[in-house]
């Protein structure tokens, strides 16, 4: 099995973070606080909670190096958390928002993250050390609705967004005296601050999670159509692929290596797609092997393909033929996906889900020996 570890910690939880070395977890179980427990003797044991917020807490990162946590949440505030001694201490991001905050990642250097918004902008925070706080930048008048995820390109400038516009865009985050011009590569080093790079008008609808490859030259996203999206070569002429398949809608996505990438949603069991020697994207299988997948193991690219299978099913009722699958792992929508570390190649062999349910799960792919050549 796939499945390494389900450890029940709430009726639900909105989103979790790892500790650099995964001996920590932090989530929020939909509400305002954030529970850091860490594993002893086999069992999760209750640590420390983050009193701060008002609303609930829609956004955690723990940075890798500087193992400081970043929190965002719907009272429009922000709060990095630095472990002095025992205890935690916030301190103050000045977000300037008047909509609630949505998202938060760091960057790949850790010197800024990037939170996203139901005020239509993207805030670009850097820590200014003469007043003991940390200040943003922001990109606007650029979404026309909420901004419902961010990623960071590996170069620590680029930087991709989601939004319920349906739109995929990717921005310059070049700050003077925080970043310097050699980190940005190729044609991006003369890039401003805020200068949209390319927008991927690809999706109909809500588009969720997006991330890039390891190399940075692959994006995927996803839309609420029950489609995801990758797209190469991202400038004046990309490159872009689209899978439409008749499961429910994903909510996240993770690239485990350069061929492969998980997707997790309402369908309660994580997705696999793959990419062939071409480049040719394909889905694979469902990660969870207790659902049965015979009803849906191909897809065509083309979304009035799916929309006619989905057709056909909903005017047919349940296939009669289909097993009732045995209990999976997940028992509602996944809404959270998190990398638990990579290898010499920068692969991920273990990942987490959060979800609905309460329960983080954990994901071993190395036993898994159809996914070796993809990883």
């Amino acid at each position: 099995m796939a499945v390494e570890s389900v450890n029940q910690f709430d009726q639900c939880i909105t989103c979790h973070a790892w500790s650099p070395d995964s001996s920590m977890i932090a989530l929020c179980p939909n509400n305002s606080e954030v529970h850091i427990f860490r594993l002893i003797e086999e069992k999760w044991e209750k640590f420390h909670i983050l009193q701060k917020h008002d609303q609930i807490v829609s956004g955690i990162d723990w940075s890798m190096r500087s193992n400081k946590i970043v929190t965002v949440s719907h009272d429009r505030n922000s709060y990095v958390w630095n472990l002095e001694a025992t205890e935690w201490v916030p301190t103050l991001v000045i977000l300037r928002l008047n909509r609630a905050a949505l998202c938060v990642q760091w960057s790949p250097q850790e010197n800024k993250f990037a939170v996203g918004s139901g005020a239509k902008t993207v805030c670009i925070c850097y820590y200014e050390q003469e007043n003991n706080w940390w200040v943003s930048k922001l990109i606007r008048k650029r979404h026309d609705s909420s901004v419902t995820s961010v990623a960071w390109h590996p170069n620590n400038i680029l930087l991709a967004t989601t939004s319920t516009d349906g739109k995929c865009r990717v921005f310059s985050t070049f700050i003077k005296g925080v970043d310097t011009r050699q980190s940005v590569a190729g044609s991006y080093s003369d890039s401003k601050f805020g200068e949209q790079i390319i927008q991927l008008d690809l999706s109909f609808s809500w588009a969720f999670g997006v991330k890039w490859s390891p190399s940075g030259k692959t994006l995927a996203y996803v839309g609420h159509n029950s489609m995801i999206y990758f797209v190469d070569e991202i400038g004046p002429s990309p490159s872009a692929q689209s899978i439409a398949f008749r499961d429910l809608p994903l909510r996240d996505v993770l690239f485990v290596s350069e061929r492969m990438v998980i997707g997790v949603g309402f369908d309660c069991n994580p997705m696999i797609f793959v990419s062939d020697e071409t480049g040719l994207w394909s889905f694979l299988r469902f990660l969870d092997e207790r659902k049965p997948t015979s009803s849906s193991t191909k897809y065509g690219s083309q979304f009035s393909e799916a929309f006619g299978l989905f057709y056909g099913q909903s005017k047919h009722g349940a296939n009669s033929n289909s097993v009732e699958p045995s209990r999976a792992a997940h028992e509602n929508c996944i809404n959270c996906i998190m990398p638990l570390g990579r290898s010499g190649d920068c692969a991920v062999t273990h990942f987490s889900t959060s979800g609905l349910d309460g329960k983080v799960v954990t994901w071993d792919l190395e036993k898994q020996e159809d996914l070796s050549e993809y990883l």
